[in-house]
């Protein structure tokens, strides 16, 4: 049976997107085509059909969980600024909910070994996520401004990646909201505690 384009493209992207909550929740390494495959309701043939390779669908899905997150920050600041965002990002919700959450916060250490091609995929996505928050300031330079907001972003991933590691649950919580607090201190918004 022949299917047309649109089903080709929609049973495409129901694998980026069952791949990118498979790679955050159990890791790229972790995650085999086999699992990949069936988390969309698909047999192995069929893998092939989309993808070069696995790490073909790594670059493709990792884009994609950026440019999603990117929308999700792109909504959370026209409703609360970049409070919000941090906020958002670093609650206890999403700590609990890698699967969910941010790609780098769950994929950093592995996307830092992955090809060129992820590695500039990576890097694509999250400057545009950026740019698109920084549009909405206007910065002069926008390459310090760039710079200022990536290593803020790094404090919430590491913050992120910390509490998820801890196996101290009030201690997760601690270090959480801290994070928080110094973030929010970082941009302007509150004084550190």
């Amino acid at each position: 049976m022949r299917y047309g384009k649109d089903h080709k493209q929609a049973t495409r992207q129901r694998i980026v997107e069952a791949a990118g909550r498979r790679f955050k929740r159990d890791g790229i390494d972790g995650s085999g085509v086999a699992s990949l495959m069936a988390d969309a309701g698909l047999t192995n043939g069929a893998f092939y059909a989309h993808f070069a390779s696995k790490e073909d669908l790594v670059a493709t899905a990792v884009a994609d969980q950026l440019r999603a997150q990117g929308e999700q920050f792109t909504e959370l600041a026209s409703g609360g600024g970049a409070e919000q965002i941090v906020r958002s990002y670093l609650s206890v919700r999403h700590r609990d909910n890698p699967e969910e959450g941010c790609p780098s916060a769950a994929l950093l250490d592995e996307i830092g070994r992955c090809s060129d091609g992820t590695r500039r995929a990576y890097t694509d996505g999250l400057l545009a996520t950026i740019d698109a928050i920084l549009a909405r300031s206007a910065p002069d330079d926008l390459q310090a401004a760039r710079a200022r907001t990536l290593s803020v972003f790094a404090t919430m991933v590491g913050t992120l990646q910390l509490s998820r590691a801890l196996a101290d649950r009030d201690l997760a919580d601690a270090v959480l909201e801290q994070g928080l607090r110094n973030v929010l201190a970082l941009l302007g918004l509150e004084q550190p505690g």
